[in-house]
């Protein structure tokens, strides 16, 4: 059986994400979306409610599942016996970064990392982006879940 594991902070989950996991779904046989928790990091949502999230928007996808983990992704794989790391890279810069993560990662464990680049519809996104978009009055919407957005807008209003 074939398992992959998408990980991210997903703070929150965007179309750009989703797209990439669809895509992922369609190769393995089980993908595990697993939200990693940085404890030096203040996320504007708490880990449980980037699941919910995920898992709502994912929830069409009936080989996908959610989780979260803190450490280091090698050893949850390892734990989940997972056969695959999927990033998704929007461009270079994230290509310089994640090649150097898998190289570790394969050094580590032996198991492979693989990249699958965005969508040019969604290759700008990044939730650091669409967050500060918002928070200055602009228009997300098309760029999130409709569930996501919504709450969103109610955490900025908060």
């Amino acid at each position: 059986m074939s398992i992959a594991v998408c990980p991210g902070s997903f703070d929150p989950v965007t179309n750009g994400h989703l797209d990439v996991i669809k895509r992922v779904a369609a190769q393995f046989d089980e993908v595990i979306v697993t939200v990693l928790i940085n404890k030096s990091k203040k996320g504007m949502f708490t880990i449980e409610e980037r699941m919910a999230m995920i898992a709502e928007a994912t929830s069409g996808l009936s080989n996908v599942r959610v989780d979260s983990w803190h450490g280091l992704l090698v050893h949850y794989a390892q734990q989940n016996e997972v056969t695959a790391i999927v990033k998704g890279l929007r461009g270079a810069n994230d290509f310089d970064y994640e090649l150097q993560m898998a190289q570790m990662n394969t050094a580590l464990t032996g198991i492979d990392t693989f990249f699958v680049p965005a969508n040019p519809q969604f290759g700008f996104l990044s939730s650091s982006l669409v967050k500060e978009v918002a928070t200055y009055g602009g228009d997300v919407a098309e760029m999130l879940p409709k569930s996501v957005h919504a709450k969103l807008l109610a955490r900025l209003a908060e």
